[in-house]
């Protein structure tokens, strides 16, 4: 059949890659000149399987009143007078109960893992270069309290399948030597050997140009204005080229991946998204000396940033701002970024050669994204992946491509409108989440 896909970031580039190898025509439709020129530009770098307890937990209400205020705080509700903002804060809240938080959990974590091998056997069939690592995660605490907080997520994994290792400050050391500078201070840490990291810009535009290759079109520069549909149907994508050219763009079936915008086009068209933009900052410096830069990918979860070495590049990043569609950069939260790393790795690189980037993760509440049928029929959703799209990219590519062929992916998740076999999907979803439909 024919798909539309609207969004080149890293899951609709992944979503058309996989329509594509299931035998359909794809068209790929992207407002910018290339495709991962949004949120998939600039991110953190982590396929972070470990990096599954939700921003929604039973800890976040707490921590919330903690950095009532803060410029710099890791999270930040920026209050407007928004009403989408203000819902989706309170379903927010809603979402960090115990029972709710491990449901989420277990959702992100098969998602996560289902995404990891789909990405590993998709780089041996490709050969595809994105600056990758294979050396792991190494979640790191300096704060004794946030490192017992740590203990319990961390053994819902193990018994989930992910091996997320606790450790101590000297194995810490052991594993990246970088951290050195701050043994005295490490409370401990936990470490997923099986995590990975790279470059998603490069990955994105290396896989749009090898599904280009086989066949898939992508039509850059046009902006995508409504939904049109009629009785409950998809009937077309009404775009517009940057000469002001009008079109209809018609095929069988479309998929929604425009991150953050889709809530807003989806809203058009009858189909309501719990997604809201947090913004995420990230810095990247160039390594001036390649013994004090980390040789592994880390995560500060007080601070909610993670470092990834793409060559001699450090990158990170992480934070998240809910303030609309505010795309500016806030100095404060940039320089806090780079004060945060120079103290961690002292001489690494000097703070004004720091090149900073903000991005708009399309967030839910709890975290799980929307992957499956909408209540519109022919529309499919891939969005709302929120801190986890590079992550879950390829998995929820290759599985939407699955549903779209009939088919029923080899993943525990809760994918969205009826599935196939959808009586074999696992009692530990969710109630409110079991074959919701858009």
């Amino acid at each position: 059949m024919k798909v539309i896909v609207m969004g080149a970031g890293v899951i609709g580039v992944a979503t058309a890659w996989y329509l594509r190898q299931a035998g359909h025509e794809v068209t790929v439709l992207e407002r910018n000149a290339g495709a991962a020129r949004e949120t998939s530009f600039g991110n953190g770098g982590q396929i972070s399987v470990s990096h599954a307890e939700p921003w929604a937990n039973p800890s976040a209400p707490f921590k919330l009143l903690k950095w009532l205020g803060r410029e710099d705080a890791p999270l930040l509700f920026r209050l407007r007078a928004d009403p989408a903002q203000w819902m989706w804060g309170l379903k927010f809240l809603g979402e960090c109960g115990a029972k709710r938080s491990t449901r989420n959990m277990v959702q992100l974590l098969n998602l996560g893992t289902y995404s990891r091998d789909s990405l590993q056997q998709l780089r041996r069939d490709t050969g595809i270069e994105y600056d990758h690592l294979t050396k792991g995660i190494l979640h790191f605490y300096t704060s004794q309290k946030e490192f017992d907080l740590a203990l319990e997520p961390a053994r819902i994994m193990r018994e989930l399948g992910c091996e997320r290792q606790v450790i101590d400050a000297d194995e810490v050391v052991r594993i990246d030597p970088a951290m050195a500078a701050i043994r005295p201070r490490l409370a401990g840490a936990t470490y997923t050997s099986a995590d990975e990291s790279g470059d998603v810009h490069k990955f994105t535009t290396g896989l749009a140009q090898k599904a280009a290759e086989q066949g898939v079109q992508f039509r850059y520069g046009v902006r995508i204005q409504r939904l049109r549909t009629e009785g409950g149907a998809m009937r077309g994508v009404e775009i517009a080229s940057e000469s002001g050219m009008y079109e209809v763009v018609q095929g069988d079936a479309y998929v929604l991946a425009l991150g953050s915008f889709s809530a807003q086009l989806a809203r058009g068209a009858g189909v309501p998204l719990d997604i809201y933009p947090a913004k995420g900052y990230s810095a990247t410096l160039p390594i001036l000396d390649a013994a004090k830069a980390p040789s592994v990918s880390l995560t500060d979860d007080e601070h909610k940033l993670v470092f990834s070495r793409f060559g001699d590049r450090l990158r990170i990043a992480g934070t998240a701002e809910l303030n609309g569609y505010d795309l500016s950069l806030n100095p404060v939260r940039c320089e806090a970024i780079v004060r945060r790393t120079l103290e961690i790795f002292p001489g690494v690189s000097r703070p004004e050669l720091a090149s900073y980037w903000a991005g708009l993760r399309p967030a839910t509440p709890g975290n799980v994204p929307y992957i499956g049928r909408s209540r519109v029929e022919g529309l499919f959703l891939n969005t709302g992946h929120g801190t986890l799209g590079w992550t879950h990219g390829c998995g929820s590519g290759r599985a939407l491509a699955e549903l779209m062929s009939g088919r029923r992916p080899e993943v525990d998740f809760a994918f969205c409108g009826p599935t196939p076999a959808r009586a074999a999907v696992s009692t530990l979803l969710a109630p409110d989440r079991r074959g919701r439909a858009a």
